[in-house]
């Protein structure tokens, strides 16, 4: 899995990084917390801090698009972003006697 960052803006205003990338992998895509964890040790960003937005494939490529924002504290990150995007992704827990 190698990312290639296209755009990369700072938002003082929000206080987080904007950041567009191109994701190429070979075999089934990466899952959204392969994503995340891969882009945090890249841009040098604690993954509670990063909220993946968006991952588009093209039938039949072995890359993709997708957008993401690193924001200065885990705080700001849940204040800003919606409650949907922090939990996508993230595997249920398992109940228990199921």
């Amino acid at each position: 899995m190698e990312i290639e960052v296209t755009r990369d803006n700072r938002n003082e205003l929000l206080g987080r990084r904007e950041v567009d990338f191109v994701l190429r992998f070979d075999g089934p895509t990466p899952s959204r917390l392969q994503v995340l964890g891969k882009l945090a040790a890249m841009l040098n960003a604690k993954e509670n801090h990063v909220a993946l937005d968006s991952l588009k494939t093209s039938f039949g490529m072995t890359s993709c698009t997708g957008n993401a924002r690193i924001y200065d504290t885990e705080e700001l990150r849940n204040r800003t972003e919606r409650e949907f995007l922090l939990k996508r992704g993230v595997p249920k827990p398992k109940e228990e006697g199921a």
